[in-house]
């Protein structure tokens, strides 16, 4: 898909540097040629050397080359390339793009620029959330700046939250989708995720450990490319993706009623971990501790909104994948829920604790389908979600 296109890659001086070796190999795999330009904070992370035996070409990192720029390098630099990635985008890079400010070869060349830019952020949790990062982005969107990402995940700080940079092959995606209308395009895909909370009483729930970060990579990657994403989501602890429709919800009831409402679909993932059971008759007012006495909490049912979806006899999307979280005979208790369930594919995973899955960064799953039991390597769950998405594409092509 990339065949031919010229990629101009700015490297910022961040932690995440380190993965630029990785995006230009899979760049170069896909066709495009990668010319780098490296920053001096970039260079502190990842040398000039190895960047340039991967890419093949050298590093462009002074403005001030008096070979280069007695052919206005930076104006050609600018221009030549099909599309220009900055990756990692520093707060301090994204400051200087929102505000026009060119003091070295990187901020020159996105000032003089006419060509399209797509930015992938890393920084600190703290610094994403900051005002001025905020305001600074507002602006980059108005000015027409493509971005991906960033995620939720640890930072090299000790930090969690958002400002982690995309994986190589999540930005390799959104490329793909900036010169092709994407293998998705037209598609309409339901995706749902996060935890249930099911009341006992105005103050307290029943829920699990879910933290919805599957689910939100699932969504981000398949919007990447180009599906209409419509995001079905409980009370996650990871915010929602940019980009798809937004659809909040407590129970799984709710749940239910919002997937119904988001019908007809091409195709569903069903990533959200709904809870099994609900208070039959959730108190309308906080039940009192008394000493010595228990609560007796009666249980029902809830909707089984895989099976719901997946035996509907018309209008059912043409593509229904479910999740399995297992902690022992993962394979045979899953391949028993797709046939019992109905669905197309269920995508099974071991949450026993020793694997730190749940609520964790990385996944390692068996995609079970009429193929047999497929198992992936453990990897980020923003790798498994791009991989699951290209899956979807395949089938639905």
């Amino acid at each position: 898909m990339l065949a031919g296109k010229r990629i101009l890659l700015i490297i910022g001086g961040g932690v995440a540097a380190f993965k630029a070796p990785d995006l230009i190999r899979r760049l170069r795999e896909r066709g495009a040629s990668v010319t780098p330009v490296l920053t001096a904070a970039g260079a502190e992370f990842v040398t000039p050397l190895t960047i340039s035996a991967v890419a093949g070409e050298r590093v462009h990192n002074a403005l001030f080359d008096l070979t280069t720029e007695a052919e206005m390098g930076h104006i050609q630099l600018s221009r030549s390339a099909d599309l220009v990635v900055v990756a990692p985008a520093t707060a301090d890079l994204m400051a200087k793009m929102a505000q026009g400010l060119a003091n070295d070869l990187a901020s020159t060349l996105l000032l003089a620029t006419d060509t399209p830019v797509l930015i992938a952020p890393a920084m600190n949790v703290r610094m994403w959330d900051h005002p001025a990062t905020q305001r600074n982005l507002a602006t980059l969107k108005s000015d027409g700046i493509a971005m991906v990402g960033p995620n939720e995940g640890s930072m090299a700080c000790g930090e969690y939250g958002p400002g982690r940079m995309s994986e190589p092959l999540e930005i390799v995606a959104a490329i793909e989708a900036h010169f092709t209308a994407g293998p998705l395009t037209g598609k309409r895909v339901l995706v749902t995720s996060g935890p249930t909370h099911e009341p006992i009483d105005p103050v307290r729930y029943i829920a699990n450990r879910s933290s919805g970060a599957q689910g939100t990579a699932i969504a981000r990657a398949l919007a990447a490319l180009g599906a209409e994403v419509v995001f079905v989501t409980g009370p996650a602890s990871v915010p929602p993706p940019s980009g798809v429709q937004v659809v909040k919800v407590e129970t799984a009831k709710e749940m239910l009623e919002a997937v119904q409402a988001a019908l007809p679909v091409d195709a569903a993932v069903f990533a959200a971990a709904v809870a099994d059971w609900r208070v039959a008759s959730a108190s309308g007012s906080k039940i009192k501790k008394v000493k010595g006495a228990l609560p007796t909490l009666e249980f029902a049912e809830n909707p089984d909104i895989l099976a719901t979806v997946s035996q509907m006899q018309t209008g059912r999307p043409g593509l229904v994948v479910g999740f399995a979280a297992e902690t022992d005979d993962v394979v045979a208790h899953a391949t028993a829920k797709r046939q019992r369930k109905g669905c197309d594919w269920i995508v099974a995973n071991d949450v026993s604790p020793a694997t730190g899955i749940m609520g964790g960064t990385e996944n390692a799953v068996i995609l079970i389908s009429d193929d047999g039991a497929e198992e992936w390597p453990r990897m980020g769950k923003d790798a498994v979600a791009a991989r699951l998405a290209e899956r979807v594409a395949g089938a639905l092509a």
